[in-house]
């Protein structure tokens, strides 16, 4: 990503990850402003001006260190070292919580968010699980900052605990020579090529990600997959019934020894539809009245007949061509 301005809080350029960002983007137009929480002017775009905001870099310094307990694949959720992403996907849950303010925030403050989490594993009860990435992409993030190679490395040399993250993009380059001490637990993304075409606009295709999460594996790292978020489209038995035939034919044996599968289903919004039928209007329809009904105020998922049949067709597709790995959960 090479952004087009930057907007920062002065007070980023006390860390040494600001003044290195400075000098990184030198010839970007940087802009003053009181806090990457609340920039008024881009709130007030209109809805078209969303993909252009992608396109902006936003610097802060994260304040709220407080972790929300998880009984998933983590202990906890941590806000870690970005929120947002330059990626564009039309379900994105960021896009409902930020409306159009899902651009990249990076925050330089990491050396105490490191300190957080060396400190609350060490005092926890068993090999705690740290989530750093339910709010970003540290993978793309990392291609920015090289933060995702520093928080690897310095959280090994600790002796309790783990940290997890997910990705959809397939540049793990940096991260297959570190010394992770297997203390660390990528997770890749995965979608039908077509949903990831069509709906993950800016992310690596499938058969990208999978080589990378083969990578990974080879090089030590415990792994997972995330089949998410199942979106059901028109002959979407077709697309996910394809979808793990290529899993189970592009994953490496090394890799499915350690694999473990996660599944988690759309999820959308009135908020998504309004900005996705102004920025992107020839893009999929992925709200279905005929599947989905309201889950609390602006919100919408699958009704639970229609979840219940998508998980049945899954767990029955996952069993026969990926025998053996574990599904963790359904949701």
């Amino acid at each position: 990503m090479h952004p087009e301005r930057i907007y920062f809080e002065p007070a980023v350029l006390n860390y040494e990850l600001g003044r290195q960002l400075q000098a990184k983007y030198a010839t970007v137009p940087w802009e003053p402003i009181e806090s990457h929480n609340n920039i008024e002017k881009l709130r007030k775009n209109p809805n078209h001006e969303f993909p252009r905001m992608k396109r902006l870099l936003i610097l802060g310094v994260r304040k709220s260190l407080k972790y929300t307990p998880n009984q998933k694949v983590s202990d906890f959720l941590v806000p870690y070292t970005s929120s947002g992403c330059s990626a564009m996907c039309l379900y994105c849950y960021l896009v409902c919580n930020y409306n159009k303010c899902s651009y990249l925030r990076l925050f330089v403050n990491r050396e105490q968010m490191m300190d957080k989490l060396i400190k609350t594993a060490d005092q926890g009860e068993g090999e705690l699980v740290f989530e750093i990435g339910s709010n970003s992409d540290l993978v793309l993030e990392n291609t920015i900052t090289g933060n995702l190679e520093w928080t690897i490395e310095e959280f090994a040399k600790k002796e309790r605990g783990y940290l997890t993250f997910p990705t959809k993009f397939d540049r793990v380059e940096p991260l297959l020579a570190l010394n992770h001490r297997e203390r660390i637990i990528f997770r890749m993304s995965v979608n039908p090529e077509e949903i990831i075409q069509k709906v993950e606009l800016g992310t690596s295709p499938l058969k990208a990600r999978l080589q990378a999460l083969n990578q990974m594996a080879e090089a030590g790292y415990r792994v997972g997959m995330l089949i998410a978020p199942v979106v059901l489209v028109d002959h979407w038995q077709e697309l996910y019934a394809r979808l793990i035939e290529q899993l189970a034919e592009l994953i490496t044996p090394q890799a499915k020894k350690k694999l473990f599968i996660e599944v988690i289903f759309m999820t959308y919004s009135f908020i998504h539809r309004a900005i996705n039928q102004e920025a992107f209007p020839k893009a999929v329809e992925l709200y279905d009245q005929s599947l989905m009904t309201g889950r609390g105020r602006g919100k919408y998922w699958y009704k639970e007949t229609v979840r219940a049949s998508g998980e049945e067709f899954l767990r029955k597709e996952l069993a026969e061509k990926l025998k053996g790995i574990p599904i963790l959960y359904v949701v």
